[in-house]
């Protein structure tokens, strides 16, 4: 399809490592990590790719901390609540499976189901499943490795476990 369809991918460069972008009709569908193929920095590309890469680049350059991009992550209604219910939790804070369960009306066993969409997110920095921690504040899956999650919390300023110096 042409590239004004907005259909397409882009590899980005990042903190994280290469970045698959993926739209689909003018969306924003999926954000891929360890992406393979060549980084595409001056490639003519459809114009919700052009504006995803340069909200990140922002992202990451500490000068944005809300994104605007049409979105289209594809998943059952739950996970699609789920990712909603992520979208709303501010740039610079966390919260937890069992407090995003409550918020959505959940009984608190369901902090495991909401676990499972949040690793579901095909749209992870720009849905902040980053942003989402253990019930003890610890760092707990992520697509991106524990690694990443930690240096994302970094760079919106929130402290991690690793950060925190024992008292004895």
């Amino acid at each position: 399809m042409p590239a004004d369809v907005g259909t397409g991918s882009l590899v980005v460069r990042s903190p994280v490592g290469a970045l698959e972008l993926v739209a689909d009709d003018g969306a924003l569908v999926a954000i891929r990590f360890d992406a393979a193929g060549p980084v595409e920095e001056g490639a003519d590309v459809p114009p919700v790719l052009a504006a995803a890469r340069r909200q990140l680049a922002e992202y990451f350059a500490g000068e944005r901390t809300v994104f605007d991009l049409p979105l289209r992550p594809a998943g059952t209604e739950f996970r699609q609540r789920v990712w909603r219910e992520l979208a709303a939790v501010p740039w610079g804070t966390t919260t937890t499976y069992g407090a995003l369960a409550a918020r959505l009306g959940l009984p608190p066993g369901a902090s495991r189901a909401v676990g499972a969409a949040n690793g579901a997110n095909p749209l992870p920095v720009v849905l902040p499943c980053h942003r989402v921690v253990g019930s003890d504040g610890t760092l707990t899956g992520y697509a991106g490795g524990l690694e990443c999650k930690a240096l994302l919390l970094h760079l919106e300023g929130v402290p991690t476990e690793a950060d925190q110096a024992p008292l004895f």
